[in-house]
């Protein structure tokens, strides 16, 4: 078995607006923004061993999702808030502990569409929808 040592996916620290960019726009915004401007977007802390997991698995299915690294942005935890709100796991707590943090990622987007968190991503791969969203998307051509 041969391991790609290349990661595959393309952070967001070099592709399109920067946080500053993003001044005065809500969370929720931001996160449409990216959601729509990419076929596949993966919101991820990069120590998650589930975020790793979701990206490698899209990466082996030929798709280079674009992961937003959450804890490398300097607006990454008012993201994270957005998130969890977004995947109905606000808890009004804040995000001072790694285990919440670790609860919302990864949390992936296909077309601009909220898929989900891992469970989501691994449901769709094994009941076989994965893959026609990811054509829709124009991120996978088979």
């Amino acid at each position: 078995m041969h391991f790609q040592s290349a990661d595959c996916w393309t952070n967001s620290s070099v592709v399109g607006k920067t946080s500053g960019d993003w001044e005065g726009e809500e969370s929720l915004q931001v996160i449409q923004r990216l959601a729509s401007e990419n076929a596949v977007l993966i919101f991820s802390v990069s120590s998650c061993c589930m975020c790793h997991a979701v990206k490698r698995l899209l990466c082996g299915m030929g798709v280079n999702p674009t992961a937003y690294e959450l804890d490398e942005q300097p607006r990454g935890k008012e993201i994270e808030e957005a998130l969890l709100n977004l995947m109905g796991m606000g808890l009004g707590l804040g995000l001072g502990s790694s285990s919440v943090s670790a609860s919302v990622v990864p949390v992936v987007f296909i077309g601009g569409k909220l898929l989900g968190s891992m469970d989501a991503v691994m449901a769709s791969h094994i009941n076989g929808t994965l893959v026609p969203l990811l054509k829709e998307a124009g991120a996978l051509w088979l």
